[in-house]
């Protein structure tokens, strides 16, 4: 590759440019163990597995999986949260060369139907209760012809895998849950121990296909990411090579984001695995308290996290008091990084925290701010290596635009996808001349540092003005009785569109309308500043703890739609 503006923004010693290992996924784990199997590889509360133990149960179940019929190229759904029975899975497909469908646990039958069909699954792992509650009821619906079932309580030792079960059956819905025997269907833990560590030796090519990730489906239907073994290998690559000064086998990192997003499985599973680092398993990510407990608890040195996570930790009542100072590394993405909460979290932890921009067709990481080099608050940071990244034109995606102009960012890497599974034109359009077109709005600064304005499908047009609704975002939260804030365009008979924006108040703070409106008029241009406001106690989220713009838009729709109606039948 040659010389890019970015590159003089690099931090010493990190390379623009990487020989890739033409190693897949599935072999990380065999070299980790030669030289650091005795070090802690998973903590799940009170079980510990070192890597030499990771790499047992890893080949064991791969074993089960080929004694049921998995062969190189089958896809097998992982419907599971962070648990140990979800990293064993992963890593066994990958050994096998077959292809892992991550399944979000939190997804509803018809959203199951879709993914697993579109992805004609053949093998499905999930949880007891998943079986129980959704799973079971589809299963004439779906082309899985094998389920293998898990349960959270059957890794932990005495006495939590006695108290556990009792607690999460409390739970609304229950955690757990009884499962009858039948045909197809087989125990997680039983068919593994019944199983040698003997997997069959398959050749697994960099351009096999490793992964079938659906995106969010926050505009339609999920389409799924096929990211081949190379994809992900170099992305892995370059995420290593972006984070110097690392203690290979010595880390401690928190998975605390889902393995069934792009996020969670590449920066929280396979890196590291791939430096020796512990991961210490977190199944819930809205656990403040148990995230709490498990950085103080295991002394997390490495906190891949969202802009939610740091915030909330930041208002954790009585924070300051707790030790968190092991935390030395944060990695933050899939959403812009509010200023002041990455100033305090900083502080209460003497870490830093980069922020980076990915997305789930590049595997997912695209750029990053410097860890040791200058970072630019409000920023996405540069390219990381052998990725090249540009700005064109938002409708004609054509010429590149000049520093400082916004246009869509458009990305070229090893990283990016192969393309949608099922959908050929879908793919034509994201990937043209092997440029990955990714639907967000951007600038590029004179040092080669982007910053992310928006997506094209959230952009604001009132008045005939261009608004973005992170901006307004940015402000709101900046001011200290702002807890979070969701800003939306709703449709409006003179503008066009109009500004809303959602709040949510810090625990004991108030503040009225026209508060809200001073504030934001002493930062923003007058036709940016929101013309309504609605106060609630939270905001919809994903399970990466995105906001759902879309479904407060679709409220707003609805809303609006029953008023006219409501009006005409007067």
């Amino acid at each position: 590759m040659g010389e890019f503006l970015w590159h003089k923004s690099y931090e010493k010693g990190v390379p623009t440019s990487i020989e890739f290992e033409e190693i897949p996924i599935g072999e990380y784990l065999d070299r980790t163990v030669k030289e650091f199997g005795s070090h802690t590889a998973l903590v799940f509360m009170n079980c510990q597995l070192t890597y030499t133990q990771l790499k047992e149960e890893v080949d064991r179940f791969a074993t089960a999986l080929a004694g049921l019929g998995v062969v190189k190229g089958t896809r097998v759904a992982v419907q599971a949260p962070n648990i140990p029975q979800c990293a064993i899975a992963y890593l066994a497909i990958q050994r096998l060369g077959a292809q892992a469908v991550m399944t979000n646990p939190l997804y509803m039958p018809r959203e199951i139907i879709h993914q697993w069909n579109d992805a004609s699954v053949e093998v499905a792992i999930t949880m007891d209760f998943l079986w129980d509650q959704k799973v079971r009821a589809i299963r004439d619906k779906v082309g899985v012809r094998e389920y293998i079932i898990a349960s959270i309580p059957e890794y932990l030792k005495f006495p939590l895998n006695y108290l556990a079960p009792l607690k999460l059956k409390r739970e609304n819905p229950p955690l757990v849950a009884k499962v009858a025997m039948e045909a197809g269907v087989h125990l997680f833990r039983k068919l593994l121990k019944s199983s040698a560590a003997t997997p069959p030796k398959v050749h697994v090519g960099m351009d096999d296909i490793a992964v079938i990730q659906y995106t969010g489906g926050t505009t339609g239907l999920s389409k799924g990411a096929m990211l081949s073994q190379r994809n992900l290998s170099c992305n892995v690559q370059q995420v290593r090579a972006w984070f110097l000064g690392l203690e290979p086998g010595g880390e401690v990192l928190l998975a605390v984001l889902p393995f069934f997003h792009i996020f969670g499985l590449t920066v929280c599973l396979t890196w590291p695995v791939t430096v020796g680092a512990a991961m210490v398993l977190q199944p819930n990510p809205r656990d403040i308290p148990g995230l709490i407990k498990n950085i103080t608890k295991f002394k997390v040195t490495l906190f891949p996290a969202l802009p939610a996570l740091f915030n909330a930790i930041n208002n954790f009542p009585n924070v300051e008091t707790l030790d968190l100072s092991s935390v030395k590394r944060c990695f933050s993405g899939s959403a812009p990084l509010p200023e002041d909460v990455q100033n305090r979290f900083e502080k209460l932890t003497n870490s830093i925290i980069v922020e980076g921009f990915g997305l789930t067709e590049t595997s997912p990481v695209v750029t990053c701010n410097p860890v040791n080099g200058k970072r630019k608050i409000g920023h996405i940071g540069v390219p990381v290596a052998n990725t090249e990244v540009c700005i064109v034109d938002s409708d004609s995606g054509l010429p590149e635009l000049k520093i400082g102009e916004v246009g869509e960012l458009i990305v070229k890497g090893p990283q990016v996808m192969v393309g949608y599974l099922n959908r050929e034109q879908e793919t034509a359009n994201m990937i043209r001349n092997g440029w990955l077109y990714t639907g967000d709005l951007a600038v590029m600064d004179q040092e080669g540092y982007f910053r992310i304005v928006g997506r094209k499908k959230d952009m604001i047009i009132a008045s005939g003005y261009n608004i973005f609704p992170d901006e307004i975002d940015r402000v709101l939260m900046a001011h200290d009785k702002i807890f979070e804030s969701c800003t939306i365009g709703i449709p409006d008979d003179k503008r066009g569109e109009t500004v809303k924006s959602f709040i949510v108040m810090q625990p004991g703070e108030v503040m009225d309308e026209e508060e809200l409106r001073a504030w934001c008029a002493s930062e923003l241009a007058a036709y940016k500043v929101p013309q309504y406001w609605e106060f609630r106690k939270e905001l919809p989220k994903t399970a990466m703890m995105k906001m759902l713009r879309k479904d407060l838009r679709d409220e707003e729709i609805a809303k609006q739609k029953a008023a006219k109606q409501k009006a005409s039948d007067a």
